[in-house]
């Protein structure tokens, strides 16, 4: 596991908190000396330099979006700026959703199937090769959703029995899976790369 690199230029990473294991990725970024914000209304997106969208029901974010013009100034903003969507959080990203389809920000070229692996009980801890330097990565899985399909701009970091489970595309970064419940702290480290290179 790779050590947490010493913080280069102030950033302010938001975790969308409408539901889902906000706490969680604010105690991992916590690690890296990035100032985080809990982001509840579309106008504190303005005040962010990356976003964490985190796991939860993917059905029930979108209801929480449809008010007051969230979704339109969410989806404008992952379209700009670092985003990293875990489970539901790639659910939304996802430019396709299957299983059964749903409305999402369309701003990741994969298509994903919701709850691919099975319910609450079919949870599971497994380590797998990642092109991440530092060995095999953890993947915390609970309800996760299944990438289908990649386009040709998407790069596979991580997979499951041939599935992709970790891909980056640009700005974007996704898992299905919950890094922030691992000690592993690879993937978190990836993002805060990324958004202090776009503040740079």
């Amino acid at each position: 596991m790779s050590g947490i690199a010493a913080p280069d230029g102030h950033v302010t990473i938001g975790i969308l908190a409408l539901q889902g294991a906000f706490d969680a990725h604010a105690r991992m970024l916590s690690r890296f000396g990035v100032t985080t914000t809990l982001v509840r209304k579309p106008e504190q997106l303005d005040a962010v330099d990356g976003l964490v969208i985190p796991g939860g029901e993917s059905t029930t974010f979108l209801k929480h979006l449809e008010r007051a013009g969230f979704f339109d100034a969410l989806q404008a903003f992952v379209h700009a700026k670092p985003t990293f969507g875990t489970c539901a959080g790639t659910i939304l990203l996802a430019d396709e959703v299957v299983g059964p389809a749903q409305r999402s920000l369309q701003a990741l070229d994969v298509t994903v199937e919701r709850n691919a692996y099975g319910r609450q009980n079919d949870s599971r801890v497994l380590q797998a090769e990642t092109l991440l330097p530092g060995g095999p990565l953890e993947m915390v899985y609970i309800r996760a959703p299944r990438i289908l399909r990649t386009g040709d701009c998407v790069e596979v970091l991580a997979q499951r029995e041939g599935s992709p489970t970790l891909v980056r595309q640009g700005h974007l970064l996704a898992a299905t899976f919950h890094p922030e419940l691992s000690d592993d702290t690879r993937v978190h480290q990836l993002f805060v790369d990324a958004v202090r290179t776009a503040v740079r």
